[in-house]
């Protein structure tokens, strides 16, 4: 199992980025994607999710409106657009993939991507 993440870099306040997440060695489908991040000195949070299908996506509420998740199940990527990014919004930014089936629990973790917003 590999998920790749990319797109990450210094951007100035109210600027934009794109970071995606290449995934490979299980069906991307079944999976709910999601999106977490570390700020510096903080714990992980999780800042987007979205269900296999893409039809279902949930946020965190101080990035709902600016962050938005989407997927293509045909290239395997799920992709994260940050607009009118802030200081606060700096961290690694982790791609993670969950699927709950039955009594199996699987769970894997990208190795991430620094985003930092600063002018």
């Amino acid at each position: 199992v590999h998920l790749v993440e990319s797109g990450g870099d210094l951007v100035p306040p109210g600027g934009s980025l794109r970071l995606s997440c290449a995934a490979s060695g299980f069906t991307f489908s079944y999976f709910t994607m999601n999106w977490y991040r570390q700020p510096p000195g903080k714990g992980r949070e999780q800042v987007a999710g979205i269900a296999g299908t893409g039809r279902i996506t949930h946020y965190l509420d101080s990035v709902r409106g600016r962050f938005t998740i989407s997927r293509d199940n045909a290239k395997n990527t799920v992709y994260l657009q940050m607009n009118s990014l802030e200081p606060e919004d700096t961290a690694v930014y982790y791609c993670n993939a969950r699927r709950l089936h039955g009594t199996e629990d699987s769970d894997y973790w990208g190795q991430g991507t620094q985003v930092t917003v600063s002018s």
